[in-house]
């Protein structure tokens, strides 16, 4: 068993987002955090063992980043962990909480948790093969399974496999009757039992994730639990990610404002994406940059307005701005 020790990003992490965190976000969000861990999207073992590897790239900058991978043949997933480890991914994650009806139907993500014995070989297989860390990423519960009996067993059959980290979203999944939207929203918060795991199995590193909107809230589970893991609160307000060096790493730098990332979102696109990345792949992951702030509606507006045009680029970032401020 490889036991490895909870590096230091991990402390606060960007969650996997299906169609959100690709190469183009992960850059972005570089602008606002050197310090967070960052995650690919959800990427099937069974796409890099028919050799797409293109799934895998990455930019150096984007680094550190864990691969978070589904799948549910040890060898597999052994193959594609050799090749992100082959490629200078920081880490590898098994995804056993993904509540979609297409994962499931892959019978991985979340179903797996009917199962706990068969995560435990999966990051087995995945961990032996590789010396970067592997984690896996669960929910509290499938189903009618939701009791702290079913989710401590699931948690130390994962831990007796040799894990040492552990990302647990604090709801339960329901794979029949809900949408992946609605799983990540209905199904009840229950940090406390998360809190009552890391008690019980110390040398664990526990991440928590689900529900968790405020740099104040961060904080707070950060007196519980290992790490925090931010999805959907990203989306809604990527302003947050400004304040994690300071506030949670500790940094001396000063915070940039909203108006600084601005421009330096406008020049990345400029000298690095245009030409190869059109400009709304790129600015709609920066749709909540002002949000909460007045008029924050007009910039968003002239985005949706504007960045499909044809010959639209960087400038289109700007104009949005200017549009805001003016009115």
């Amino acid at each position: 068993m490889t036991n490895f020790n909870n590096i230091n990003a991990d402390r606060y992490s960007i969650a996997p987002m299906v169609d959100v965190t690709d190469s183009t976000f992960r850059q972005i969000a570089r602008l606002f955090t050197k310090r967070a861990m960052l995650y690919t999207e959800m990427i099937a073992a069974d796409a890099i063992v028919h050799e797409k590897y293109h799934l895998l790239a990455y930019d150096a900058t984007e680094l550190p980043v864990t691969l978070q991978l589904g799948g549910n043949d040890e060898k597999k997933l052994a193959y594609a962990c050799k090749k992100a480890q082959q490629l200078g991914y920081s880490a590898i994650n098994l995804n056993a909480g993904c509540p979609s009806d297409k994962v499931a139907c892959g019978q991985f993500g979340a179903i797996l948790m009917h199962d706990p014995k068969k995560i435990a070989s999966l990051y087995q297989a995945m961990q032996e093969s590789v010396d970067i860390p592997v984690s896996v990423k669960t929910r509290i519960g499938v189903d009618d399974k939701d009791s702290f009996d079913f989710t401590y067993e699931l948690v130390n059959t994962i831990y007796n496999s040799g894990c040492r980290h552990i990302v647990l979203h604090a709801r339960k999944a329901w794979l029949n009757g809900l949408s992946p939207k609605e799983n990540r929203t209905i199904p009840p918060l229950d940090y406390e039992r998360v809190y009552t795991l890391k008690n019980m199995f110390k040398d664990l590193n526990i991440t928590i994730n689900g529900g968790i909107l405020t740099i104040d809230e961060i904080k707070t589970h950060l007196t519980q639990v290992d790490g925090v893991m931010q999805g959907r609160a990203i989306i809604d307000n990527i302003y947050i990610l400004a304040s994690i060096d300071k506030e949670i790493f500790l940094d001396k730098s000063e915070i940039k404002s909203r108006e600084q990332l601005l421009y330096e979102a406008y020049e990345l696109y400029q000298n690095k994406f245009k030409g190869k990345v059109a400009i709304h792949h790129f600015a709609r992951h920066l749709f909540s940059l002002f949000a909460m702030q007045k008029n924050s509606k007009i910039f968003r507006r002239y985005l949706s307005n504007h960045m499909h045009e044809l010959g639209a680029d960087g400038s289109v970032l700007l104009d949005a701005y200017k549009a805001m401020i003016n009115t």
